[in-house]
């Protein structure tokens, strides 16, 4: 015969309700039923509950309920590790006028070669203009005077306000 320790026993099943306002589980004989204006039936799992939803307090913005450690990500770290992001590498790319190596060469030099090169690039430039001056003489195009005067925008004022004036 076998003793009554060694017999596999089944778990019972008790059909539980959850509570409407903070999500935890109502055994039999507990909590009250409400039913909503709009016919609808809620379960209610302690006059703590069903008083904060008479007064229509929102079950996220209450610390102790399960909607709020949902919203603030509470008890979720041991079941789901957060996903590494990879990170997108830049590649470096010949444009158009000019080759990858010359680019890597311009980024290489010091910036006082870059602004030297630079300088010279200005005095090239202001030669050339002057030279052209000198060439026309000076004559070609007339002085760029102020032809018309400004004449202020009329921008609203106080009348715009909405109050009665007088």
């Amino acid at each position: 015969s076998t003793s009554p320790l060694s017999r596999n026993y089944t778990k019972m099943v008790i059909n539980t309700e959850l509570c409407a306002l903070s999500e935890y589980r109502i055994y039999p004989g507990h909590g009250k039923l409400m039913i909503r204006r709009d016919g609808k039936p809620i379960w209610l799992g302690s006059s703590k509950a069903h008083s904060l939803t008479l007064q229509r307090k929102k079950a996220a913005k209450l610390v102790w309920t399960q909607a709020w450690r949902r919203l603030h990500k509470k008890g979720i770290t041991e079941t789901a590790s957060k996903k590494r992001t990879r990170r997108t590498n830049k590649v470096q790319r010949a444009v158009v006028g000019i080759s990858l190596d010359d680019i890597k060469k311009k980024a290489s030099e010091k910036a006082s070669v870059r602004s030297a090169a630079r300088d010279a690039a200005l005095k090239e430039v202001k030669a050339r203009k002057a030279a052209n001056k000198a060439k026309s003489g000076g004559k070609g195009a007339a002085p760029k005077g102020n032809t018309f005067q400004k004449v202020p925008k009329h921008m609203g004022g106080k009348g715009k306000r909405g109050g009665t004036q007088r």
